[in-house]
């Protein structure tokens, strides 16, 4: 991307998107564009919201392909044989871990009860109490608290903390430096953690689970890396970190909220013959990938009530500059 090219790009985040912390795009493994705003530089994390959730399925399938989950269609109660549902309770015997990562299972709310949640000495069984009712597993309901069931089913499975086992196989064959665990111990903390300048770390419930649908803090070129090893097929320095056929899977479509196609814990972005795929968290955090284009974008973002849209900024404004520049050259 060419200095003038850069500098309009800088002008239009700057005017309209002011709340960007940092954003690295990449075109053909190479950095192409870099900017950080408000203060912020490379190293300072941000909490990324629901991307946690993309970061998660990453998680699922690498515990699959190394044998402590045998498939998506395992019941997710199978993981949790001290768990005791209530009397009379049958669906939640046939909910699955592909429900949970589609979010296509029911639950016993129509809105999400976090301070319930947040608040109880066990995020996992509050999260499994809420599981099921009346309705078939099948219809998309949206939910962040029941991602929590995802990283009990992890820490279960492995035998490990969740953060530990990420360490292990995401975030050490990426380089990324492993955040530490954050203990939420009150509402102030909380809200410390999702609104702060400078969060850092994976929030953990009083059992030792970290959270799954939001609570990681990481770096803009944290969220580069994993939309690059996902844009490269799972294999980093050589190396598969990742199955090819879980990206293959976990990035088309499974099931819809609306026009809005969903797949596994990431959304799934159509554009005539050309499919993208993005995981995107509250206030315009985001990983954007064009695997045809190998067209990567990450943002992170402090946190901000009705953001600006990032696809919009992305699909109308980068991707065309990085069409007439082709791969581009280094960050700016």
């Amino acid at each position: 991307m060419n200095i003038g090219k850069k500098v309009q790009l800088d002008r239009l985040i700057g005017n309209q998107y002011s709340n960007i912390a940092g954003i690295v795009v990449m075109k053909n493994d190479v950095i192409c564009y870099e900017k950080y705003g408000d203060g912020y530089t490379a190293d300072d994390t941000i909490h990324i919201a629901s991307v946690t959730k993309s970061i998660v399925s990453a998680l699922i399938g690498i515990a699959i392909h190394k044998g402590y989950i045998r498939d998506v269609h395992q019941r997710a109660l199978d993981f949790f044989p001290d768990y005791v549902p209530k009397r009379g309770e049958k669906t939640i015997q046939r909910i699955t871990i592909s429900h949970l990562l589609t979010m296509t299972a029911p639950y016993k709310f129509k809105s999400e009860p976090y301070t319930k949640v947040y608040s109880s000495s066990d995020w996992t069984k509050a999260a499994l109490d809420l599981l099921g009712g009346k309705r078939d597993p099948g219809e998309f309901l949206y939910t962040t608290v029941g991602c929590q069931i995802l990283t009990g089913i992890l820490a279960n499975a492995t035998g490990q903390s969740v953060l530990d086992f990420a360490s292990e196989h995401l975030f050490a064959p990426l380089e990324i430096k492993a955040p530490r665990s954050a203990e939420i111990k009150s509402k102030e903390d909380y809200f410390v953690f999702l609104k702060g300048r400078q969060p850092s770390g994976w929030v953990v419930d009083p059992e030792g689970i970290h959270t799954g649908g939001w609570g990681l803090a990481l770096t803009a070129r944290d969220l580069a890396k994993i939309g690059q090893l996902y844009s490269n097929g799972g294999m980093w320095n050589g190396e598969a970190i990742l199955p090819a056929q879980w990206i293959e899977i976990s990035t088309r479509e499974s099931s819809r909220w609306g026009d809005k196609p969903y797949g596994y814990l990431w959304w799934v972005v159509n554009d005539g013959d050309q499919t993208c795929y993005a995981a995107m968290g509250d206030g315009g955090n985001i990983i954007y990938v064009n695997p045809e284009q190998h067209t990567i974008v990450a943002v992170t973002s402090t946190f901000m009530p009705r953001a600006r849209d990032r696809m919009e900024l992305i699909r109308s404004h980068i991707e065309p500059l990085l069409e007439k520049d082709g791969a581009g050259g280094g960050a700016g």
